[in-house]
């Protein structure tokens, strides 16, 4: 794979996603869920046709529970998200959606807004723990490959690139919030977690390989170019990532278009990160080494 001559191709569409991303969650911001911001979910189902949302929505707002969210949800539900409610007012919530007709009630869900606090500060601890922790493995792991880039660029890119990988579902989901209110959960932050773990699996395959083709070639005594070497890695090795993204992608779908409503926006945010992850394994990490190679190599001269 020639790397030198397109290099700059690899950079544009991540360049334009992250951008998107960064813009929508700039405007649009994320929504967390009642397990993140507290709060209280209750899901219903009428027996027979669901009455209008605007006729629910007038009845709703003369309990005084403040903000009510009402989103329909398959042919005769609704799931009405607001804050924590006392048992009465619960109770008042559920006379008032019962007169409008015969209703079940699928689930209810209430987090105090302490305990969603402490979700959200744990959850970004783990994100920065798991980002200082694989800088200082892959700066250990690639410790004797020095030449022509430090070892710790190695974990410092690999770094880049996750940021990337886990800013494209963010930007989707900020996205998705503004059009249809969709919010995350913990949930969300474990998909983010797991993509983080799946994305550094692949770039270090791609990173090993380099490190390998390096070693041979001051073994044999051969010279050649950083961007040769990297190319060549990037073809040793796309097909076996390429083929591990597809076969967890499909099963990923499979589990959106069959699994339960519970479940699809984990399963979305993970289709989308495996797919940026892939990306940026293959076409973004190996090659922002050679243009650190490249600007080293410049400064020196």
């Amino acid at each position: 794979m020639n790397i030198a001559k397109n290099l700059k191709l690899f950079f544009v569409l991540p360049a334009l996603l992250s951008m998107f991303a960064i813009f929508a969650i700039a405007v649009y911001g994320l929504h967390p869920g009642i397990d993140l911001s507290g709060g209280s979910l209750l899901q219903v189902s009428y027996t027979e046709a669901r009455p209008p949302v605007d006729q629910v929505q007038a009845l709703v707002s003369k309990l005084g529970l403040g903000e009510v969210r009402i989103q329909p949800t398959g042919t005769t539900g609704y799931i009405l998200r607001q804050r924590d409610l006392s048992t009465q007012e619960k109770t008042q919530l559920e006379a008032v959606l019962g007169g409008l007709g015969q209703l079940h009630e699928d689930q209810f869900n209430s987090v105090g807004p302490t305990l969603g606090t402490e979700l959200m500060h744990k959850a970004w601890i783990a994100i920065v723990l798991i980002v200082i922790c694989i800088i200082l493995f892959i700066a250990f792991a690639f410790r004797h490959v020095s030449k022509p880039i430090a070892s710790w660029m190695y974990g410092v890119v690999a770094i880049f690139t996750l940021l990337h990988d886990i800013l494209i579902p963010a930007g989707m989901f900020a996205l998705l919030g503004y059009i249809n209110g969709a919010e995350v959960d913990s949930l969300f932050i474990v998909a983010l977690l797991t993509i983080l773990g799946i994305s550094i699996n692949d770039t270090i395959v791609v990173f090993d390989r380099i490190r390998e083709n390096l070693r041979l070639n001051e073994e044999r005594r051969r010279h050649e170019d950083f961007d040769a070497v990297v190319g060549r890695s990037i073809t040793q090795t796309i097909a076996r990532s390429i083929n591990t993204s597809v076969t967890v992608v499909i099963m990923l779908v499979a589990l959106y278009i069959l699994g339960p409503a519970a479940t699809q926006n984990f399963s979305l945010t993970l289709i989308v990160g495996m797919i940026a992850g892939t990306y940026s394994s293959i076409f973004l990490a190996a090659p922002l080494l050679v243009v650190w190679e490249r600007w080293q190599a410049k400064k020196q001269k």
